[in-house]
């Protein structure tokens, strides 16, 4: 009657036999490894990485894990597994057991060695904080030693951050790992719309705008006085009624009859009588 009862509590564990739980990982996209020779080691850490993120979405217990898991391996990564298999008691086979086999075998002391130096050095860089914390997460799985706490990953998280941005949020140290990121993330924002301020600010200086219309220069003769058609007569430079400049004030964006240096024109804006030299 126990029994009975403890089966109808817990129907989902009662019925995931070994097919249907590699069945379940295959739906949900999980890849069949075969473990060719040579194989570099950073696809087998992913492969790893991206099984073991389905398993966990779907809360299989650790013992699911291994029985779900060893169907994925094929060729010679399963004639390795046999192997080890055979030459290991019954009650080592765990899954912590095939995990830290599986990274001796195929990922290696001198990988994961190498990350963990890789991870010592690393810096934000020319990278931006979302790339940054991607590549600082997966580091630091291969050095828990130097992240033990919540407080000293933070802590390294911020060392590795550009200085324009760490002493933006270096004040408060932040305790929380996924509060610091988004304020570097906000931190990274504000220095960026402020540099987009600055530059757009010296391109004013250097380029500065002008008021007013317009003024056509007179232009320089380079020859002698050339045959004007529009005038019927020679004349030096380009024809400014060809151009559409006004002849009076020297202004491409008006015409003698409304040009604001006629004295009608002058009279009802309040401006001068003066009227500038035509400069040919």
């Amino acid at each position: 009657m126990l029994r009975i009862l403890e089966k109808v509590a817990r129907p989902g564990i009662g019925n995931l036999g070994r097919g249907s739980v590699t069945e379940r990982l295959r739906s949900n996209g999980a890849k069949i490894f075969r473990g060719i020779v040579r194989v570099a080691p950073n696809v087998a850490e992913y492969w790893m990485e991206a099984t073991e993120r389905i398993l966990d979405n779907l809360d299989c217990t650790p013992d699911q894990k291994l029985k779900g898991v060893v169907p994925l391996l094929r060729d010679e990564a399963y004639q390795w597994w046999l192997t080890v298999k055979e030459g290991t008691q019954a009650n080592h086979l765990t899954w912590m057991f095939f995990k830290t086999t599986f990274q001796a075998k195929y990922v290696g002391a001198s990988y994961i060695d190498a990350c963990r130096r890789e991870f010592l050095n690393l810096t934000q860089g020319d990278r931006t904080v979302a790339e940054y914390e991607a590549e600082f997460l997966r580091l630091s799985l291969y050095a828990h030693g130097m992240v033990a706490t919540k407080y000293e990953r933070c802590v390294r998280f911020e060392d590795g951050l550009k200085d324009g941005l760490r002493v933006l949020i270096a004040p408060q140290r932040e305790r929380d790992f996924a509060t610091l990121v988004d304020e570097a993330k906000i931190a990274e924002d504000v220095r960026g719309l402020s540099t987009r301020i600055e530059r757009k600010a010296e391109r004013l200086r250097k380029n500065p705008r002008t008021d007013g219309p317009t003024r056509l220069r007179a232009p320089v003769a380079t020859v002698g006085p050339q045959f004007c058609i529009a005038y019927e007569e020679r004349h030096q430079g380009e024809c400014w009624r060809k151009l559409g400049a006004c002849l009076r004030c020297e202004s491409l964006e008006s015409r003698v009859k409304d040009c604001p240096w006629r004295p009608d024109q002058m009279q009802a804006t309040g401006m001068g009588t003066g009227q500038p030299s035509r400069g040919v």
